[in-house]
């Protein structure tokens, strides 16, 4: 009998009670794999993950979560070769894998580096600096962002067995909040042979991950308002998902990514000849023949000047003829089957409609070759192109054909770009072609709003532009309207959006207790010993140093405007210094008080401070005039360990006072400290 596919149940596989529903194989037309979920406690997953799961991740910080990650990555990436080929039953060619398998493994490593770079050592995340909220600076509130005590609950579509998985897990799992993966049945013989790798490294905490193979039925009824449901797919499953009463009644959260009708626009500009036009087609011609077309972010329609029609249309035509169709791996194929033959069907339906006001010009669905394989057997089609020369017709603005389709609009000024590129009602992404930044400005602010990503493309950025269909880690993917109205990824920003912000609002030392970052007001520590001489395991946020004070002298002033070249009027010329409002006579640089600052603190001496590199929120706040002295408070603010590092970051807040005890400059200085001192050898 063929293989049944298990899910991962409370740290331990386990099977349907039935013999499963039978999964093709996209090329053959063969059973690959069975599928099924008869008897399958779904709310056990849930509480597995909130009462296991949850508290396991959200015991390790963001820089342990991130290694995890790392180390999973890499060991998946090991292993692509044997994913790949599996994947080749989807319908998947090894340009399709880069994009899906490696493209996944990626997302993961890069949500490894966002962890480590952009976020603390710590479960919690400062959100800006603290808001006065009284007079005296004694009240205050600061935001901040805590793990939900949820399950992260994700449905994938099948078009991207990996990725799909890859991309909404590592935010999570960064975040601290445990993930069910219940991927689409087409293609779930692939997510479930990543999954067993996954799990099979041993790193993972123990219900951090779960893994649903079959009918969610009843999943989102387990599900209340600390949980997140990740949703990609059509937009009639997300709207049947948004109506359920755990969205609208128990406020879950809910993120949708749909399909949508993309577009490219070519520019006015980047007619026939130039770098752009040549862009344009191949642009086009990637998103028609990467996985057969089935991608969310695909080209739709091709938005281009009436003029350039008959030339746009020609040169795709000349390069769609020269597409393979085939088995994947076969010699020559440069694109596989569609994930199975109800898809294809669905496809040939959606053709059949946009074909009420457009015309096939390229592919015939009846009559083309395929390589390696029986095309009646396999879910295959040619890529077909169509053109409308109504682009006002609702067809193309309103009908996705989710396979090796588009069809080319032509518009007549920019303004009507703008506006057929939001008739689309909303996007994933939107691609620009042109090497003028006018027009990119004007398209961005007319139609910026209807799309997740606008990708503008041109001759300059073409060597190292990932492409209109790539969505980035560190970049929101997502769009507005008919694409879900919801974001992922994004860095930062996707981890972010698995946990709680939470207003706290207290005293200047509640503040520094709670968030482990100094703030003013807070309670100082001035033991005698100079925090220059003290490693990471001595050093406690609050130790501070005052040092001071140091007149300045005019003589200081021109000595440093000769030393440097800054030989401003208000530094060197005092009767145009003194018809400076601001000013009122000569100044002292406000470089020369940094420089002097750093002098007064700074000890001298080799020790755990290995290197200052750098200052942040640089301000110049009272001018000091030659007479007057300066006295400068050194505090340490925040620190920041490195883990496998012999040293980490240490954050000082930096106060410059005059002689009267105002403000003369405030900012934060930046060292590497080493963790002991002497080094351990």
């Amino acid at each position: 009998m063929t293989r049944l596919l298990e899910s991962y149940v409370a740290g331990r596989w386990w099977a349907t009670s039935d013999e499963g529903t039978p999964l093709p194989d996209a090329v053959t037309g063969e059973t690959v794999a069975r599928i099924g979920s008869r008897g399958l406690d779904v709310g056990a997953m849930v509480d597995h993950a909130r009462t296991v799961g949850g508290p396991a991740l959200r015991e390790l910080t963001f820089h342990q979560r991130a290694a995890l990650l790392k180390a999973v990555g890499l060991h998946l990436m090991g292993r692509k070769d044997e994913f790949s080929a599996l994947s080749h039953r989807t319908g998947a060619t090894d340009r399709d894998n880069l994009v899906d398998i490696d493209g996944g493994f990626g997302t993961l490593l890069s949500y490894a580096s966002t962890g480590r770079r952009e976020l603390p050592d710590d479960v919690l995340v400062l959100d800006g600096l603290p808001t006065p909220l009284g007079r005296g600076g004694t009240f205050l509130g600061q935001h901040v962002y805590t793990s939900l005590t949820g399950v992260a609950v994700q449905i994938n579509a099948f078009n991207f067995p990996v990725w799909g998985m890859l991309e909404k897990l590592a935010p999570a799992f960064l975040a601290g909040m445990p993930t069910i993966v219940k991927p689409a049945s087409q293609t779930a013989y692939l997510t479930e042979s990543v999954f067993r790798a996954m799990v099979g490294t041993g790193l993972l905490p123990e219900g951090s991950v779960q893994l649903l193979a079959g009918s969610a039925s009843g999943l989102l009824d387990a599900l209340d308002g600390q949980d997140l449901v990740g949703f990609t797919g059509s937009a009639s499953t997300a709207a049947l998902l948004r109506s359920h009463p755990a969205v609208t009644e128990r406020a879950v959260r809910f993120n949708a990514e749909a399909d949508s009708l993309n577009c490219s626009v070519l520019g006015a500009d980047a007619g026939p000849g130039t770098p752009e036009f040549d862009l344009f087609v191949d642009g086009v011609v990637t998103e028609m023949t990467v996985k057969a077309g089935q991608k969310c972010t695909a080209i739709r329609r091709a938005i281009v000047p009436r003029q350039h029609a008959d030339a746009v249309v020609d040169a795709l035509r000349a390069k769609l003829e020269e597409v393979v169709v085939g088995a994947p791996g076969a010699d020559g194929v440069t694109m596989g089957a569609l994930a199975s033959q109800d898809q294809r069907e669905e496809v040939l339906r959606a053709v059949d409609r946009l074909r009420t006001h457009a015309d096939l010009v390229v592919g015939d669905p009846g009559r083309f070759e395929v390589v390696g394989a029986d095309r009646e057997r396999g879910a295959f089609l040619p890529p077909m192109l169509l053109r409308c020369d109504d682009p006002a017709a609702p067809e193309p603005h309103d009908v996705e054909a989710f396979g090796p389709v588009s069809t080319v609009l032509p518009y007549d000024g920019l303004a009507d770009a703008v506006a057929l590129a939001r008739r689309g009602q909303g996007s994933l992404v939107a691609s620009l072609v042109t090497h003028d930044p006018a027009v990119a400005r004007e398209f961005v602010l007319g139609a910026g709003s209807a799309h997740g990503r606008v990708h503008v493309l041109d001759r300059d950025d073409a060597a190292e532009s990932t492409g209109h269909g790539s969505p980035l880690p560190v970049l929101v993917h997502g769009g507005p309207g008919r694409a879900g109205g919801g974001e992922e990824l994004g860095g930062v920003r996707g981890v972010l959006h698995h946990m709680q912000r939470t207003a706290v609002q207290g005293s200047p030392d509640v503040l520094t207790g709670v968030g482990r970052r100094w703030v003013t007001g807070a309670a100082r520590t001035d033991d005698g010993v100079h925090p220059f001489r003290k490693s990471l395991a001595e050093l406690r946020i609050g130790d501070s140093v005052t040092a001071g004070p140091r007149e300045i002298t005019l003589e200081d002033i021109e000595h440093f405007a000769e030393f440097t070249g800054d030989t401003f009027y208000a530094h060197m010329d005092e009767e145009a210094a003194a018809a400076n409002p601001l000013f009122g006579g000569r100044v002292a640089h406000g470089y020369l008080i940094v420089s002097w600052a750093a002098g007064l603190f700074v000890d001298p001496d080799p020790g755990p401070v290995l290197a200052n590199y750098g200052v942040d929120a640089l301000r110049f706040l009272t001018p000091v005039k030659p007479g007057e002295q300066v006295t400068v408070t050194l505090t340490c603010k925040q620190i920041t360990p490195r883990g496998g590092a012999d040293h980490g970051e240490v954050r000082w807040d930096a106060v410059v006072v005059d002689s009267e005890g105002r403000p003369v400059a405030t900012y934060d200085v930046l060292t590497m400290v080493a963790k002991t001192w002497p080094p351990a050898s």
